[in-house]
């Protein structure tokens, strides 16, 4: 409607003019400037927009509307731009859009879900959860915990989203009660991705009191409990959480693996087969039934529900897979076999093989293993790399190294040019000291793939780290290269970090190995951040980080190396 009235409106400003004017006088050079209301370049920058619009082409509307806003920052119009740009399939003009259409409405929360969602598709979570703690502000549903299930099952570092949501809980006791449980359920949920039960337990506390109601909540709760190893506990909050969601097969998984931990597998076998009878038919409920028993090393109780499946048709690959297993866990060897080899075209397939080859070897049958995966990559081509790759690995745990090199060089001979191939011989040179033999692979795979990131990045971090002479600039380039590609690699950061250590530039290094931390804070990254922080001067929080990766895990040699050359970086000692 609004370029229809506009239209009206300038129409009848046209009918005012006096007839006398003469067509080439310019009667309006005297005439007062527009201050309000649509002039001739906005009503014909909207009049452009509709007509795009009813042609279909949706980013021409969209980015008509966006710049119309600009002349007349009317809500309405931002989203128009927006409607348009969701049928236009650009994601940079939604973004823009919905960005600004939320500066024009800030209390509307349908902007911010928007761009919450698109931060969460192209896996910016902290964007995401930045949109989403305004919603909660605002008094809206905002579904953090839903946001950091999403984050944690997608791999994203849990330190910088839970940072955000603890400061956004001590800076505002505003926050609806809902809200307020939501984020405390969120921080619970990051807490225990980073292995802190106790903060989990604490954040889980508060949320109870706040939304006693949430099935999430009962869920972290079971959860957490089953990794704390309270499995009294763990069977009370799946209870809980089927007295609220009686269908919800989640609790009845957890309620069973927690029957099954606590010795009650018959009561755990009655709790199956009761969720069985409610879920008739449900393939994919057997299935993670099964996987559950496996998982709780009952073979026998996963074989029963399995046998069901044996005879039909439509078996699903990860159904041989389960199926092969039950068989391994019962001992039953050729008919596992079986079942492995029938797992085709899915992620389960490499798994399958390495399952049963390493059945065949631990039955003493090393020889039946090899002729057996020879055999697969005679049947499944698409494969072949993968299985080469699979018994190289298998031959170097079992110490037969020659085996496996005379193994990996037999197939470069046939395929001198293969990455993958080629990548493997490189790592297993460096494991073995041989630096120039890993550099000649390397470097020949980057002759094939310039832009090889893990390829640029392993040499250089090779080289900047073993100091090899005169190496240092190649070490740069190559970590930089690869940063270029992939910036946001972790890996990636940690070398660049590093190298720029080893060159000297120990401030640069800081903040690659500050974001490598945030994204991957595993003990090597943790020692190069600490070993940096000490050369800065910021030895007290250098300890910090060590105290946490020494009380994780009990081992760590990158922090043993690093305490060994530093003993005043132990975290008993202090400044």
């Amino acid at each position: 409607m609004l370029p229809a009235l506009a239209a009206g409106t300038l129409l009848g400003g046209c009918q005012s003019v006096p007839p006398s004017a003469a067509p080439n006088e310019h009667i309006l050079q005297s005439a007062p400037p527009i201050t309000q209301g649509l002039d001739a370049d906005g009503l014909s920058t909207l009049l452009a927009a509709e007509m795009a619009g009813q042609r279909g082409l949706y980013r021409d509307a969209s980015q008509g509307y966006l710049d119309a806003t600009r002349r007349y920052p009317d809500p309405a119009l931002a989203e128009r731009a927006t409607f348009a740009a969701r049928f236009g399939e650009s994601a940079a003009l939604l973004q823009t859009a919905a960005t600004r259409w939320q500066a024009l409405d800030p209390g509307n929360a349908t902007p911010g879900q928007l761009l919450a969602a698109l931060a969460l598709e192209r896996g910016d979570w902290q964007t995401g959860l930045e949109q989403r703690l305004r919603l909660a502000a605002q008094g809206d549903s905002a579904g953090l915990a839903a946001l950091a299930e999403q984050a944690i099952a997608e791999g994203a570092a849990p330190t910088p989203l839970l940072v955000r949501l603890e400061n956004a809980l001590a800076a505002d006791d505003r926050l609806p009660a809902a809200n307020r449980g939501d984020a405390h359920l969120a921080a619970a949920l990051l807490e225990r991705a980073r292995g802190n039960a106790g903060a989990a337990q604490s954040h889980l506390v508060q949320a109870q009191a706040l939304i006693p109601d949430s099935l999430a909540l009962w869920r972290t709760r079971a959860h957490l409990a089953l990794e704390n190893g309270d499995y009294r506990d763990a069977r009370k909050a799946a209870r809980e959480g089927l007295d609220r969601a009686p269908d919800d097969a989640r609790f009845a998984l957890l309620l069973t693996q927690a029957e099954v931990r606590l010795g009650h597998l018959d009561a755990a076998e009655a709790q199956t087969n009761a969720l069985l009878e409610r879920h008739a038919g449900g393939r994919e409920l057997r299935l993670a039934l099964a996987r559950l028993y496996l998982e709780e090393d009952q073979p026998g109780a996963a074989k029963r529900l399995l046998h069901p499946l044996a005879s039909r048709d439509d078996i699903s690959a990860m159904g041989y897979y389960l199926l092969g297993a039950a068989d391994r866990g019962t001992g039953d060897v050729d008919s596992a076999l079986l079942y492995y080899r029938q797992v085709e075209g899915s992620d389960e397939f490499i798994p399958a093989r390495a399952a049963a080859a390493g059945m065949l070897i631990d039955a003493g049958r090393l020889n039946d293993a090899r002729a057996f995966l020879q055999a697969e990559r005679m049947r499944f081509e698409e494969h072949f790399n993968e299985l080469v790759m699979l018994e190289v690995e298998l031959l170097d745990e079992l110490g037969k190294t020659a085996d496996a090199s005379a193994l990996l060089t037999r197939e470069l001979a046939r395929t001198p040019d293969d990455t993958a191939l080629l990548y493997m011989r490189a790592m297993r040179a460096w494991r073995a000291g041989d630096t120039p033999g890993m550099e000649q692979d390397l470097q020949r795979v980057l002759k094939q793939e310039p832009d090889n990131v893990m390829a640029l990045n392993a040499l250089g971090y090779t080289l900047a780290d073993e100091q090899v002479s005169g190496r240092l600039d190649d070490a740069r380039r190559l970590i930089e290269r690869a940063h270029e590609l992939e910036p946001d690699n972790p890996a990636v950061q940690d070398s660049l970090g590093w190298v720029y250590f080893r060159l000297g530039r120990t401030q640069d290094a800081l903040a690659p190995l500050e974001r490598a931390y945030a994204n991957m804070p595993d003990q090597e990254v943790t020692a190069h951040l600490a070993e940096v922080l000490h050369a800065l001067g910021q030895s007290e929080r250098a300890r910090r980080l060590l105290a946490n990766v020494l009380t994780q895990s009990d081992h760590h040699p990158a922090i043993d190396d690093l305490l060994r050359r530093h003993p005043e970086l132990s975290p008993t000692r202090h400044d």
